[in-house]
């Protein structure tokens, strides 16, 4: 069995059926010449249960952690049912084996007042003070993605009825309402200041040249914002949309309409949140309950 052939055909499969892109293919591809480099290297059999506990266990003493071998372990799930359904195996080796625990971390948060430093930290007297503060603040009132933020274009705020409309994961539409001040900045942002910028594209926030922002250029924006604040906590942009949820549970808003808010799918997704609110009432009740003194 010339493995290398079969590798091969397994990466177009992902690439031209499967529709996924060349940066996941390539790690799909180094997993997959570790495996078959372990296997070669300590004379084991290709599709044998041994081989691979054997391999999980190498990957385990290589020092990786649970989430890396889970991505390892579902490379390998991928390429031997690709296998099987070509008939190249009878059996699937992978199919009795069960995935490392992977602990679950709690999304990292501001708080209000945190959030309030960074969204007052740009200058709105200058373009750009502008677009950034407008810019945090939309993502503060709506919970946004940062690939939801950059994808932004002038039709989808409604500023008569204060809703911005955004295209979350898998293209899934929500409507999501804005909160008086995030309506004033974005709707001044966008009849007077947008046009300073010379658009290029047409998204709503645009860099000097008048393009699309990047992730990276975001990501840069906010710990420029995050270190004027003297916030010393490590701060991305997922951080804001953690933040959102959080203070909305905290101010009594109901788990199915966050979970609407963030264009979960799943309401497990959501449920996260209530682990931080937990944490924090009890936090919170420890600190300053009068018994507890």
């Amino acid at each position: 069995m010339d493995l290398k052939v079969y590798l091969e055909e397994f990466l177009h499969y992902l690439l031209a059926v499967k529709g996924l892109s060349k940066q996941t293919v390539d790690s799909y591809r180094l997993d997959l010449e570790d495996f078959l480099f372990f296997l070669k290297k300590n004379k084991q059999g290709f599709a044998e249960e041994d081989s691979l506990f054997l391999y999980l266990l190498y990957l385990r003493q290589k020092g990786l952690k649970s989430k890396s071998i889970a991505r390892h372990l579902s490379t390998l799930r991928g390429f031997f049912n690709f296998l099987e359904e070509k008939q190249v195996v009878k059996n699937n080796p992978t199919s009795s084996l069960e995935n490392p625990k992977i602990p679950k971390s709690l999304p990292k948060i501001l708080s209000l007042k945190e959030v309030q430093q960074i969204l007052q930290a740009p200058n709105p007297s200058t373009l750009l003070g502008f677009r950034d503060k407008t810019m945090l603040e939309i993502m503060y009132a709506a919970g946004l993605r940062v690939s939801e933020l950059i994808n932004l274009k002038p039709l989808d705020f409604d500023p008569m009825q204060g809703i911005l409309k955004i295209f979350g994961k898998g293209s899934k539409e929500r409507l999501v309402p804005l909160y008086s001040k995030a309506q004033e900045l974005l709707n001044t942002y966008l009849q007077e200041k947008r046009k300073l910028f010379k658009p290029k594209e047409d998204y709503i926030f645009l860099n000097r040249s008048g393009k699309r922002l990047t992730r990276q250029g975001i990501w840069k924006i906010i710990k420029k914002y995050a270190q004027q604040a003297n916030i010393i906590k490590d701060i991305s942009p997922h951080v804001l949309r953690h933040s959102f949820a959080t203070h909305l549970l905290e101010g009594g808003a109901d788990l199915c309409t966050v979970q609407i808010l963030l264009g979960h799918s799943d309401i497990t997704a959501t449920e996260i949140y209530t682990h931080v609110n937990s944490n924090r009432i009890k936090s919170i009740y420890e600190k300053l309950h009068l018994r507890n003194s």
